[in-house]
């Protein structure tokens, strides 16, 4: 299978490519940062020799960063099997005080680079009648919270994307699946002083997504809801 995973060089983007090593698989990961993107392409190849990883250092708030990962991607396969859109960020603030631009900014990452390299891998899928597209919304899309401002609005954004391409893509054999995470232990929530078990895994999101992709072709999970056991953080 062929595997594309965006934001994979740390947190749930490298969890994701890392489960969905197996044999025989190609794995297609990007990200911004050169040197974390390389070190966990290395780091797959080193657990799993049989499985190939093909990195590119993509910015994909920029349009032509998303056109030279889709070209890279093509240059090693005409087919596409799973496309993960996990790349995101989240600035904190509410609407009515964050800095000029946030939205943009927000938009830019959180839904525009999904839309475009969708559009960009999907024809691919079209021709073989298959294929399934994962989109990482969040706890965000399905409800308002304080703090959350622009990085809300882009997230309930794609929300409705996924469902809307979940309609168009049901004729062509093509799954979507949004998902909807609680608080995740990475990076950004390390400094939080809260304790690590008060979060998912990443780990977690990796295998829920590694099983529902498994899923017979006559299945389709359209929504995965996960949360910290002990509710919203």
């Amino acid at each position: 299978m062929n595997i594309v995973v965006t934001g994979a060089s740390k947190g749930i983007g490298k969890a994701l490519a890392s489960r969905f090593a197996q044999p025989n698989n190609n794995i297609f990961i990007c990200a911004r940062n050169e040197d974390m993107l390389l070190q966990t392409a290395e780091e797959i190849r080193n657990i799993h020799a049989d499985v190939n990883v093909t990195a590119v250092v993509a910015d994909l708030e920029l349009k032509s960063g998303i056109e030279n990962f889709s070209t890279a991607i093509f240059q090693k396969t005409k087919s596409i099997d799973i496309l993960i859109n996990n790349a995101g960020n989240f600035i904190p603030g509410s609407i009515y005080n964050e800095a000029d631009g946030i939205l943009e900014k927000m938009m830019s990452l959180n839904l525009y680079s999904a839309y475009h390299l969708t559009r960009l891998l999907l024809p691919a899928m079209i021709e073989k009648k298959k294929g399934h597209i994962f989109n990482m919304c969040s706890i965000a899309s399905l409800h308002a919270y304080a703090n959350g401002g622009s990085y809300s609005i882009s997230k309930y954004a794609l929300a409705g994307f996924s469902r809307n391409l979940r309609e168009e893509l049901k004729p062509f054999g093509i799954k979507v699946t949004a998902v909807y995470s609680g608080a995740v232990y990475t990076d950004s929530w390390a400094q939080s002083g809260l304790p690590e078990e008060r979060f998912i895994k990443v780990s977690d999101i990796a295998e829920l997504i590694y099983t529902t992709a498994m899923l017979s072709p006559n299945a389709c999970v359209e929504d995965l809801v996960i949360r910290p056991q002990m509710g919203d953080i």
